[in-house]
């Protein structure tokens, strides 16, 4: 049993709950909770933590793993909540291809987010929690979005992140290109959309962008989408939350790929 919170396996938990380039160099990344361990794919799995309390309420907690039981202190020293759920898993990092944000390895039909700068963590994990409810083939990125290892972007995923492919990009514009090439249609969720979400056809192969929470899109990536779309309000309400907007904006894809 693990008591002290010197312990150098405390210590590197506690780095990847608060740090990402703690996360970066060792590629790991923590998730808390029953509902996160036991969703995660086991061979991503390198190392599990119980505390005592819960070991005594769920004694079959880390069965099939090799697990540390450690105290209620140590517990609450590792993890990024106050209140720890009594389980604690180092998750190895998945490395995904744009290949597979495109859906390539599953036959499936392109349905892809394109976040730009999006900062808020709790945006970024509701987006692809919806995601996956909404069948999205994947997620890109640019580096300047909120980290998807941060603990409150895999809490708010809701097991989606072990499912759904995401890349990160140094060229969001080059990598768009290239999607284009295959023949992937852009939509850019925007002020000056031109046409309202619900005009536009995404049977086909599709994606949307959302940009930063308050300045949105670039100019130079709406500059390359094949169409504005706006989201028509009414009231005195000019946008929608990102996570709303990209929510209402997959639906509607979904919807139109049912009824087809």
């Amino acid at each position: 049993m693990i008591t002290s919170t010197a312990n150098s396996q405390v210590k590197q938990a506690a780095a990847l709950a608060k740090r990402a380039k703690a996360r970066k160099e060792t590629g790991l990344f923590i998730a808390e909770g029953p509902k996160m361990f036991k969703e995660a794919p086991k061979d991503w799995v390198e190392k599990v933590y119980i505390s005592e309390t819960y070991l005594e309420k769920e004694p079959a907690a880390g069965e099939g793993y090799s697990f540390e039981v450690v105290t209620d202190e140590v517990m609450k020293a590792m993890a990024d909540t106050q209140t720890p759920q009594g389980i604690l898993a180092l998750i190895r990092q998945p490395s995904w291809k744009l290949r597979d944000v495109m859906g390539k390895e599953t036959g499936r039909k392109p349905l892809i987010m394109v976040l730009e700068t999006l900062q808020d963590p709790g945006n970024l994990g509701t987006i692809i929690r919806a995601g996956e409810g909404a069948g999205i083939t994947g997620v890109l990125m640019n580096r300047e979005t909120a980290d998807i290892f941060s603990p409150k972007v895999i809490r708010s995923t809701m097991g989606a992140v072990y499912r759904v492919p995401f890349v990160y990009t140094d060229d969001l514009k080059g990598a768009v290109s290239e999607m284009k090439e295959e023949g992937i249609r852009f939509y850019a969720a925007h002020l000056k959309g031109t046409k309202d979400y619900d005009e536009e056809a995404y049977t086909e192969a599709a994606a949307f962008m959302i940009g930063n929470e308050s300045k949105g899109l670039s100019e130079e990536l709406s500059g390359i989408a094949d169409s504005l779309v706006k989201i028509p309000m009414e009231g005195q309400v000019e946008s929608l939350n990102a996570a709303v907007a990209a929510s209402v904006l997959m639906f509607e894809a979904a919807r139109q790929r049912r009824r087809r």
